[in-house]
């Protein structure tokens, strides 16, 4: 703990990415696996371009109910121990995988969304988007003002990341000192290479997580332990 405190004290450079598990912290369910059921339904039977196209009003009704549960969550001490660090370091990047825009919440800017916001809709005809954090909707399927379908702003499965976005991560991870994995699996791909390309262009990397992963033996230190614990302590 004090050896990554003091690489954090002294670094002009950190790329930070996040997961479910720093979510998990304030109570947002994780929607993968046995609990992430909803209606006999699995996350990963839901969230695709097909069971859009197939369902659009059941696929709606699925985030409204997960809309509703994040809604009702709050940024937990690990959230704002990052918004702290950024504050500090010269040169800061927070790269999450979640959704639920938490980050945002507790003050972090410029935040890449490696799977968009669960907030933002987006026309399937148009394109345009727009912010609407209204809970629950009042119309399921929403329609743009054009008329045609809403759909979220997220990446489903099958889909491309935002290649800005993207590429922004790919360029924090290359020219970071350090670089933080908090709270992930690293089995989702491509995000879980980020650390990998951080290693090979010399960074430090430093995982903090309730268990061990497939990244562990491969970096510099692992911090075993809730996020919402371990940074706070790392910034005091």
């Amino acid at each position: 703990m004090e050896d990554v405190r003091k690489l954090l004290l002294n670094a002009h450079s950190i790329a930070v990415l996040t997961g479910a598990g720093v979510s998990a912290e304030s109570g947002v369910p994780t929607f993968r696996g046995a609990h992430g059921l909803w209606k006999q339904y699995r996350a990963e039977d839901l969230a695709t371009p097909q069971a859009f196209a197939r369902d659009p009003k059941l696929v709606w009704e699925w985030y409204d109910w997960r809309r509703g549960l994040i809604a009702a969550a709050r940024p937990n001490a690990g959230h704002y121990a990052l918004a702290e660090l950024q504050d500090r370091v010269p040169k800061f990047t927070l790269i999450t995988q979640n959704v639920d825009d938490l980050h945002d919440d507790a003050g972090s800017r410029d935040v890449l969304k490696l799977h968009g916001s669960i907030w933002v809709q987006r026309c399937t005809q148009c394109g345009k988007e727009e912010m609407d954090r209204t809970t629950p909707l009042p119309e399921i399927p929403p329609r743009c003002l054009c008329g045609a379908l809403l759909r979220p702003g997220i990446v489903w499965f099958g889909e491309m990341l935002p290649q800005d976005v993207w590429q922004h991560a790919e360029w924090a991870a290359e020219h970071a000192e350090i670089f933080l994995v908090i709270g992930t699996s690293a089995l989702v791909y491509p995000a879980a290479g980020l650390a990998g390309i951080a290693k090979d262009s010399g960074a430090k990397v430093i995982e903090i997580n309730i268990e061990e992963t497939a990244l562990t033996q491969r970096i510099d230190a692992f911090l075993r332990g809730p996020s919402a614990e371990l940074l706070p302590q790392l910034m005091a």
